[in-house]
């Protein structure tokens, strides 16, 4: 006295699975190879293939010494949290400058004195990197301000307006202030 069972039909959703899932497979590997052309671009830009940055500034006279500048993003400041709106640049110091120059400062406008002489440039001299604060009330006709000091003492300073060194960050200061 047996009884026969009697198969269920296998359901929609289990016959589509059968039927499609090689194919997700293979869209759920083409897909990330969709961001790699950005990927290869950013390791080529951090590991300086591609130059400085995105946007190079130009060889700025400092003194006695010469610096190559460039932003690293050709795009506006991006927020960092309660530290407020940041810009990266980068810069490479002369070859003849090397060994001369043993700090380099950033800053929005014209420096104090050596203790306001704004953010550091980091790394090797060959390329340094400096995440500037971009403050609020930034006028569109500031100036940036580079400051050098040497090992034996000297102090050099030079400006370019932020015009010519971001033209991305004064229409983003434009923007905002049509905004406000």
């Amino acid at each position: 006295m047996s009884k026969a069972v009697t198969a269920q039909p296998p359901s929609t959703l289990s016959r589509l699975w059968h039927k499609w899932r090689f194919h997700i497979n293979i869209l759920l590997l083409l897909v990330p190879l969709g961001f790699m052309p950005k990927y290869f671009a950013d390791a080529s830009l951090f590991r300086g293939d591609s130059g400085l940055g995105e946007r190079d500034v130009g060889t700025v006279q400092v003194g006695p010494w010469s610096l190559q500048l460039a932003e690293l993003r050709n795009e506006g400041p991006r927020p960092d949290g309660p530290a407020g709106y940041m810009k990266s640049f980068n810069a490479a110091l002369s070859d003849s400058s090397i060994d001369q120059v043993k700090a380099a400062y950033l800053r929005i406008g014209k420096p104090r004195s050596l203790r306001a002489a704004g953010v550091i440039f980091f790394g090797t001299p060959y390329r340094m990197g400096a995440t500037l604060p971009i403050p609020e009330r930034t006028k569109a006709d500031a100036d940036l301000w580079i400051t050098l000091e040497g090992w034996d003492g000297s102090m050099h300073q030079a400006s370019i307006p932020l015009s010519q060194a971001s033209p991305a960050t004064v229409a983003w200061l434009a923007q905002r202030g049509a905004k406000q």
